[in-house]
């Protein structure tokens, strides 16, 4: 498979050109009832409304042939399908497929990539088999008490999105489950988590595909520590999910093992069994099977070489129409859904770790911009705190906001006329509105430019299918920019630079450490670092 530099495609030429006058959203034809018509796609059980972008036909045609010249649908199809996809050429690296998808496709007869879907088939029976030994009292406590809470112990793909998914989807919670997670190094998590926990009808969720992570591994000594000053068996409380014959693979010290996958980076391994151990335990399995089939669904329609039908697609050429030529270095994740509270923390770790690179597949400095700097907050809590700023301020931040026409939980009333779930699409929809056309004021202070480019993805309610149809828009968003980019988005080298220092500084820390100075990266500085930190 040949992969191009991002600055030689002749669409990126004419784009280039096209974002010298780009379609101004303030003028008096600027958003007009039929462009708001025209620019909204439907995918999925999803609407994507786009009007307040700042595109014209003939961006959004030209965006069209950027998608086709670069071949991101053929790219996306062959990693489905089990491509080398994470490699850079020439050089050390992972050299692994990126099969995520293949941990949902479990429903079709003929699966793209039958391998890995046949061990993904055989990771959820035996999903299913726990949790039906759960439901059925046939696995119970030391004094036959059927367990409560799941505690899932990891960190960085081991933890946002399966914490992202749980909060999402805590109002489909099974009676009398809950799940909780510790993930900082920080003793304080642990000990705020295990605080108030009947430890005794409690299982513990241990999560790393090495089985070596340090932060993961730290913390469940510390709940070891726990469970036998409590007076019970460690063995009898944990539950692992690994790699298959790593350390952690060991039925002395586990209840079982559940195992991911090389080819599953941790960003995207939610649908893996990182995120169904405990969500199938808090939600029941039949909620992690719907969860699947949603994002099932996305993964075949993202196949459609058409933007205009394609959302996943058509989302990934607006971010790099803002990005690469109109110069936003940033993006915010708005989900007007208190239940997506954690969502833009998982989409900020997936976006960011994925295309954070700074060189090509073939190993090469980039000339051009690659991954934005994502964050987010709920709306409407973020119009009280930082919307000053998408406003007014110089810094230009495209929005992504999302919102659903329904509220989970069905607990709503009428305040003045409207509901509160009224009022908050209301507020999202205003918002959009605003940030495109502005206002002019004669006081400066009350004047507002307009021309800040947001789209709104809307859909009727937030159940597991469309959480699940959910985050594989944004997860296929993510790699459809890497593979235009020309960057490999399916690695992270750039956490392990931090972790080898961190490990010598442990050292130092040591009492009894043998380290020697040429174990250093220069003679004296670890050890400053250390005494003006008080640590030494």
């Amino acid at each position: 498979m040949q992969f191009q530099d991002f600055s030689t495609y002749n669409a990126v030429t004419r784009l280039a050109a096209l974002a010298r006058d780009p379609h101004d959203l303030t003028a008096a034809d600027g958003l007009p009832s039929q462009r708001v018509r025209d620019f909204t796609a439907s995918f999925c059980g999803f609407d994507l409304l786009y009007a307040t972008q700042r595109i014209s036909p003939e961006v959004l045609g030209t965006l069209q042939d950027l998608a086709d010249e670069a071949g991101l649908v053929e790219t996306f199809k062959a990693m489905k399908q089990g491509a080398v996809l994470n490699r850079i050429e020439g050089f050390a690296s992972e050299n692994r497929q990126v099969l995520h998808t293949a941990s949902r496709d479990v429903f079709d007869e003929a699966p793209e990539a039958p391998e890995a879907a046949a061990k993904a088939k055989q990771e959820l029976s035996k999903l299913h088999a726990f949790l039906d030994d759960i439901k059925s009292c046939r696995l119970v406590n030391a004094n036959g008490q059927t367990f409560t809470t799941m505690v899932q112990v990891g960190i960085g793909g081991s933890d946002l999105g399966p914490r992202a998914l749980y909060i999402a989807l805590k109002s489909f919670s099974l009676p009398g489950r809950a799940a909780r997670f510790i993930a900082n190094v920080d003793p304080d998590d642990v000990a705020e988590v295990l605080q108030g926990l009947d430890l005794s009808r409690t299982l513990f969720n241990i999560v790393s595909k090495s089985g070596t992570t340090l932060e993961t591994l730290t913390n469940e000594q510390l709940v070891r520590a726990a469970l036998i000053r409590e007076g019970l068996d460690p063995s009898r409380h944990l539950v692992a999910v690994t790699g298959e014959g790593s350390p952690m693979d060991d039925a002395t010290r586990y209840l079982g093992s559940f195992y991911m996958y090389d080819y599953i980076g941790g960003r995207y391994s939610a649908t893996s069994m990182v995120g169904a151990v405990t969500l199938g335990f808090a939600l029941g399995y039949d909620a992690v099977i719907e969860l699947l089939q949603g994002a099932h669904q996305v993964d075949r329609a993202a196949e459609q070489r058409d933007i205009r039908s394609n959302i996943p697609l058509l989302m990934a050429l607006l971010g790099i129409w803002n990005h690469n030529f109109l110069g936003h270095a940033t993006i915010a994740v708005l989900p007007y859904s208190q239940a997506l509270a954690r969502f833009p923390a998982h989409l900020q770790q997936c976006d960011m770790e994925s295309n954070g690179k700074s060189v090509t597949r073939q190993g090469q400095q980039v000339a051009w911009q690659t991954g934005p700097v994502v964050w987010g907050e709920p709306g409407t809590n973020g119009q009280h705190a930082f919307y000053q700023l998408l406003h007014q301020g110089t810094e230009i931040v495209p929005v992504e906001f999302i919102g659903f026409r329904q509220n989970q939980y069905g607990l709503d009333l009428e305040v003045e006329g409207t509901s509160s779930q009224q009022k908050l699409v209301a507020n999202m929809l205003a918002q959009s509105l605003a940030l495109a056309v502005g206002k002019r004021d004669d006081n400066p202070v009350r004047s507002f430019s307009g021309n800040r480019p947001n789209s709104v993805l809307i859909a009727d309610r937030l159940t597991p299918r469309l959480m699940g149809a959910l985050l594989a828009i944004f997860e296929h968003r993510i790699a459809f920019q890497g593979f235009c980019w020309n960057i490999n988005s399916f690695d992270q080298e750039g956490v392990q630079l931090g972790k080898v220092l961190a490990g010598q500084l442990l050292r130092l820390m040591t009492s009894n450490s043998q380290i020697q100075p040429e174990d250093l990266e220069d003679d004296g500085r670890e050890k400053m670092l250390l005494q003006q930190a008080g640590m030494l």
